[in-house]
């Protein structure tokens, strides 16, 4: 069950990039450290993360959330099993998310993550 699809930037995550977001997209500040989390109050599920220049290579396209560790370590396998290039190996981050990033036919880099129990669900 796919829990949420999040779209990553690059980019500054200063403060007119807050307001960007906040004052003209009305999203809300989910988080802020290391990367400028945003999220709908309506709907969640609907995130933009701005990560720091440089903070990931390569900088993934979005996020699916597959709503538990299991649930990856099966996208994990497939990918192997298909022969898709993993580009970020499959691993425990220390903010409480299991993920692995994986490059689809077309080229793009997805990070495919579950939180564990417990974590919170900005990614």
């Amino acid at each position: 069950m796919i829990e949420r699809i999040i779209a990553y930037s690059e980019g500054i995550a200063d403060a007119a990039t807050r307001d960007f977001y906040v004052h003209v997209l009305g999203l809300d500040v989910a988080m802020d450290h290391p990367a400028l989390g945003l999220r709908s109050s309506d709907n969640p599920a609907a995130q933009v993360l701005v990560l720091p220049p440089g903070s990931t290579d390569p900088v993934p396209r979005w996020g699916i959330d597959l709503g538990t560790p299991e649930a990856v370590d099966a996208a994990h396998a497939e990918s192997v099993r298909r022969g898709l290039r993993v580009v970020y190996p499959l691993t425990d981050e220390s903010w409480g998310v299991r993920r692995f990033f994986v490059e689809d036919p077309g080229g793009n880099v997805v990070n495919v993550l579950a939180h564990v129990t417990g974590s919170s669900r900005t990614e």
